[in-house]
């Protein structure tokens, strides 16, 4: 007869030192463990649960303005770098991390329409409703506002929109009645590109392609520029008019607008008869949108007095913040380090608010660290559950916002249901389907 001995190996699960960890042996075997997908779901209902228990978005603000806030600019050298200008023509350059306020400058006489840091982030130009290209060479201790010079100044024939500097050289545009290509070293544009336009309300530099440029018009158009050229390239035009653009950092044929219809729209460069994307949630008209350094989200600011976070590839949004004294949003901005999100409102304050409302600030410990991995794979393991997912997508939203979705969800429903009693009461193929997408673009130019 065979006796089976069992033995073991002390060096597989014994310690050298007190210091070492403990080696522990799982068996896998799913009949070994009948309730473990049993398990694992009360962990994700709970986790789910709690993730929304703390979601506490809002950080602080940054006030000290004394008027609403018309721009704001961030850093793309200094992460912790914020300036921002209001409508009585004061630009203030914020240090988010302490909420310290370095320098308030006096810069223009009426608005201050455009912010941009330069390269090193040691300087910034501004561009106002008084004609005036200002570049200013702050100082960290400097914070009188009597005493700031501008280093240099340089005065235009017409009311400058907007301003974008560039994220390689030295060269910014601004935009109004037409696009100027300047460089920072001379007084003289270096090249105009028009293409028959009342106002160019906003114009943005590509972060990778850095020779091109977008800009939104007056006329609801959308203008694709390459300062190399010298005319524009691709313009279409849309239902309605655009406020503001933004590129994504990561993938440099798409950009996101922000449209006055209360939806934003992604596009690709490469084919800009039909956007890739509607992202629909606000009940205002648009205001803002900038895109986290990842490329994967976006934040985006409206009348409706919220600020929405959209996934890049997804219609509807994730996010939703909102306070009962935040008024109309003028302007957001995502951090450099993925982890704020800035914005800008009619009642003076700047808000800094967690990209990710449920994340625990300050330093975690390994065993924190851990248990926030395991309960954010078990969520996405079981995010297609109906008790789950009705608990991670729920959002408060303020009243005036929840009657207004229902009122446009109804009027969205009615127009498809007489679309739909047309076209079955008609000749086969009288009323085409024609997707939503294809009636946004009016027509394109080249």
């Amino acid at each position: 007869m065979k006796v089976k001995v069992i033995s073991r190996n002390p060096d597989k699960y014994s310690r050298e030192t007190k210091q070492d960890i403990h080696k522990c042996f799982r068996n896998y075997d799913r009949e070994l463990h009948p309730f473990q997908s049993t398990r694992e779901y009360i962990r994700a209902l709970n986790a789910t649960k709690l993730e929304r228990v703390f979601a506490k978005p809002f950080v602080g603000n940054l006030d000290g303005h004394r008027d609403g806030i018309a721009v704001m600019s961030k850093s793309y050298s200094k992460i912790s770098l914020v300036a921002s200008g209001t409508y009585d023509g004061e630009v203030k350059i914020w240090y988010v991390a302490n909420k310290m306020c370095l320098t308030s400058i006096n810069a223009h006489t009426g608005y201050c329409r455009g912010i941009s840091f330069c390269g090193d982030g040691s300087r910034i130009i501004t561009i106002g409703d008084d004609k005036k290209i200002m570049t200013w060479s702050y100082d960290v201790g400097q914070q009188e506002a009597e005493t700031l010079k501008p280093s240099n100044m340089i005065v235009t024939k017409t009311v400058l929109a907007s301003l974008s500097h560039s994220f390689e050289g030295p060269w910014f545009a601004t935009s109004g009645e037409t696009c100027h290509i300047w460089d920072e070293s001379r007084n003289e544009p270096l090249k105009e590109l028009k293409w028959g336009v009342d106002l160019l309300q906003d114009i943005k530099y590509n972060p990778t392609e850095t020779s091109l440029l977008a800009a939104c018009g007056s006329d609801r158009g959308i203008i694709l520029y390459d300062q190399r050229e010298t005319k524009p390239i691709r313009k279409i035009i849309m239902t309605l008019r655009s406020n503001q653009l933004s590129w994504n950092p990561m993938q440099a044929f798409h950009f996101t607008v922000a449209n006055e219809d209360q939806n934003l729209y992604t596009y690709d460069t490469r084919q800009l008869t039909h956007p890739l994307k509607i992202h629909h949630g606000h009940v205002g008209s648009v205001t803002s949108v900038d895109y986290a350094p990842t490329g994967r989200e976006f934040v985006s600011g409206s009348y409706d007095k919220t600020i929405r976070i959209f996934d890049a590839a997804k219609a509807n949004s994730k996010e939703v913040y909102h306070t009962k004294r935040m008024q109309h949003v003028t302007c957001v901005n995502w951090s450099m380090d993925n982890k704020f999100i800035f914005s800008g409102s009619d009642e003076m304050n700047i808000r800094v608010w967690k990209a990710n409302a449920a994340e625990k600030l300050g330093a975690l410990q390994m065993r924190e660290k851990n248990a926030f991995n395991y309960n954010a794979v078990l969520k996405e393991k079981y995010a297609a559950h109906p008790s789950i997912r009705r608990i991670a997508q729920h959002r408060q939203v303020p009243k005036m916002v929840y009657n207004e979705q229902t009122k446009q969800r109804a009027a969205k429903q009615r127009e498809k249901r007489k679309e739909e009693n047309r076209r079955q009461n008609s000749k086969p193929g009288t009323v085409p389907y024609v997707p939503e997408a294809k009636t946004k673009i009016v027509s394109t130019e080249q």
